[in-house]
């Protein structure tokens, strides 16, 4: 028998905070705000009881918003098990809803230009060095040539390095009929990238930016706020190393983000990644899954080297009780590609990194899928709402 403590059990206003970070896509606001989330139960141990009302019980929406509930939910310390009971909101519950999603998006201009369809996923790394920006610019790269509006954050103030990876230059220009941002564009097969980077606004990539917590959490807040970001299916974030100012502010500004924690095999990294993921978690973030890159050398005979150790990335996973996405090994490359502007999925030469990364991005769209909007049920009421006024006009 384990002689661990029993984590103590999350109260009810506990589990209601993190259902604050389950957003309804459509409408833009979060379960609790909409009246969505009914109320929770919290029984001995560890099963939790979550009361979910749709707007209709056929909402294409409804696999999502189970899969986030159960993950943040989940995420709590002494939480075994999530149940969610299913209910319908009546007529004058889903006018309430919408009214409701309609007065936050008067009233409560979003904090950020990103679209509420947006799947927002943070790559970060307890330290540097890991190799998280050549994780982050594969993966959108990948998804990009899959067909994908994708839009890339490279987050990492001090350090950035997305441009020079993915093989983009120019300044950033502003829109014509707004006060925006527009992102710089890459065309990847069938796919967008839509990149912002502080090495858009230098004039030399070698200049250091000598700033302070401050002023580099305002830098990543005009990323948001003041960027027109277009209709992307997903966000990749190059979060900066650490748990600093930054990590916490994007945090905060987007509570729906999901967060991939990148590690080597080395036990020292995977300590120091587990702290990143105690961070997003402090901050009702979810979890989507750990990638170890470097976890050994693929040599050209077909041998493998652990060079780096073994084991960092499913220990990791399984401490935090999350998929271990992949593993990328060593491949020579890789570095060329980052330097040449080439990300390696993109490359026609066969690569073990390059397999490894188009796999990571088959779980990542399992662990995160993109949102089906048709047929959804702010759609299908406004439809409703349209037909009664044509009824009401031809009446009248």
């Amino acid at each position: 028998m384990s002689d661990a403590p029993t984590a103590a059990l999350p109260t009810v206003d506990d589990v209601m905070a993190v259902l604050r970070g389950v957003i309804d896509p459509e409408l833009g606001s979060d379960i609790v705000d909409l009246g969505m989330a009914r109320g929770a139960v919290v029984n001995p141990g560890g099963l939790v009881e979550v009361t979910v009302a749709l707007t209709t019980s056929g909402c294409p929406l409804r696999a999502q918003i189970q899969r986030e509930v159960r993950s943040r939910v989940g995420d709590l310390p002494g939480v075994e098990k999530v149940k969610i009971h299913w209910s319908e909101l009546t007529q004058e519950e889903k006018a309430a809803t919408m009214a409701k999603a309609r007065f936050n998006v008067a009233q409560n201009a979003p904090d950020t230009e990103v679209p509420p369809t947006a799947k927002v996923v943070m790559v970060a790394s307890g330290k540097g060095g890991v190799g998280k920006s050549t994780v982050t610019v594969n993966l959108a790269a990948e998804l990009a040539r899959r067909g994908m509006r994708v839009g890339v954050m490279d987050a990492d103030i001090w350090g950035y390095s997305v441009p020079r990876m993915l093989g983009i230059d120019g300044r950033l220009a502003g829109a014509t009929d707004e006060k925006k941002i527009v992102p710089n564009e890459k065309q990847v097969g069938d796919g967008t990238l839509e990149v912002v980077s502080m090495g858009f606004l230098v004039d030399r990539e070698e200049t250091a930016l000598m700033w302070r917590g401050l002023m580099l959490n305002r830098a990543v807040q005009h990323f948001l706020e003041d960027v027109r970001w277009g209709p992307v299916d997903y966000l990749l974030i190059d979060m900066p190393p650490g748990t600093g100012d930054v990590q916490m502010g994007i945090a905060k500004l987007l509570p729906q983000a999901e967060m991939v924690v990148v590690t080597t095999p080395a036990r020292s990294a995977q300590k120091v990644a587990a702290r990143v993921a105690s961070m997003g978690r402090s901050n009702y973030l979810r979890i989507a899954g750990v990638i170890e890159n470097m976890s050994a050398f693929a040599a050209p005979d077909g041998e493998s080297y652990a060079i780096f150790g073994r084991g960092g990335g499913q220990e990791l996973a399984d401490e935090l009780n999350v998929a271990l996405l992949g593993q990328v090994p060593i491949d020579a490359s890789v570095a060329p590609g980052g330097d040449d502007g080439i990300p390696v999925v993109l490359a026609n030469a066969p690569s073990p990194a390059a397999d490894a990364f188009r796999a990571i991005a088959d779980r990542l769209l399992e662990e995160v899928p993109p949102v089906d909007m048709a047929g959804c049920t702010a759609r299908i009421f406004e439809a409703a709402e349209a037909a009664l006024a044509r009824l009401d006009v031809a009446s009248g």
